[in-house]
């Protein structure tokens, strides 16, 4: 198992910086922020952009593996976020992994006034967001016309310090999207039902991981990193040291290779104590690890 931790960006960098050294410290394979330009109720506070805070990351840690969770074609065109991707992987020497997702009918669809998109047509702009920056990260350039994108000799050059591109790692609960990180991913991670039930949610959690796994043998049977965001289950992993120990030993069983949690904040989303992360970075991460220090395998 590999561990991955979420560092939301809404604090300023003089509290965050210190997370994210932290982080590292701590032994966590990879870090993540949120990709939006506002999310839920914290719409209304302090929220900072994802790419300059995992360049700045980048400047404060040296191994651990960084990316945002996730990024999705609601406010990014794959022309300029390409852009933004080389520049980060170069930055961090070849550290960055980008999570992606679909997006939903949320804030970050709305604040720019564009017309609200049904979920199959948020589908079908993911599935040419993904394709477009899988043709233009690894060639450096592309013309190429689809009915949300459009690019004219775009170009990515010098391109990614990892070849031929970055790690996508796709973000999918339903079969479409499975099939897109099948297709494109380095890495799924799902999120399960959403429940307020902690055994129905593990329930639709080893739903969605069997869904997966039928998918990849379908799709050639090549192995992809899979991860698991715990902390869309009603109980917060890091809520005690119980509790995530007990998450993380459901998802060994359901074949993850990688669980993510969420650093603990005062109030509301992730609320919890900081002491909890400190003891499960001493006493759990070590217990479950299978390959420490090698964080998000872009070759699993």
């Amino acid at each position: 198992m590999r561990f991955g931790i979420v560092i939301l960006p809404d604090q300023p960098w003089s509290v965050a910086g210190q997370r994210w050294r932290q982080a590292e410290a701590y032994g966590f394979d990879h870090g993540w922020t949120y990709d939006h330009l506002g999310w839920r109720d914290l719409v209304d506070g302090p929220w900072f952009d994802s790419m300059a805070t995992l360049t700045a990351a980048a400047t404060v840690t040296t191994t651990m593996r960084l990316g945002t969770l996730v990024a999705s074609p609601n406010f990014r065109h794959p022309a300029h976020f390409a852009r933004e991707i080389t520049t980060l992987d170069d930055v961090s020497g070849g550290r960055l992994s980008v999570g992606m997702g679909a997006g939903t009918a949320d804030f970050d669809a709305t604040v720019l006034g564009m017309a609200t998109l049904l979920p199959r047509q948020r589908a079908d702009r993911f599935e040419e967001f993904v394709g477009l920056l899988d043709i233009l990260l690894p060639q450096g350039r592309a013309t190429w016309s689809g009915s949300y994108y459009t690019v004219a000799g775009a170009r990515s050059d010098p391109g990614c310090v990892q070849q031929p591109r970055v790690p996508f790692l796709v973000a999918a609960n339903g079969p479409r999207g499975m099939r897109i990180a099948a297709r494109h991913g380095q890495g799924w991670v799902t999120t399960g039902p959403r429940s307020d039930d902690l055994d129905d949610w593990w329930s639709g959690v080893a739903e969605c991981s069997a869904r997966f796994a039928e998918i990849m043998t379908t799709a050639g049977g090549r192995e992809i990193s899979r991860m698991l965001h715990l902390d869309s289950a009603p109980v917060f992993s890091l809520s005690s040291v119980a509790a995530f120990t007990d998450a993380v030993g459901r998802a060994t069983e359901l074949g993850f290779t990688d669980v993510i949690t969420h650093w603990p904040r005062e109030s509301s989303w992730y609320a919890g104590k900081e002491a909890v992360l400190e003891a499960v970075a001493t006493d759990v991460l070590p217990r479950f690890r299978t390959s420490p220090g090698a964080g998000f395998d872009p070759a699993d």
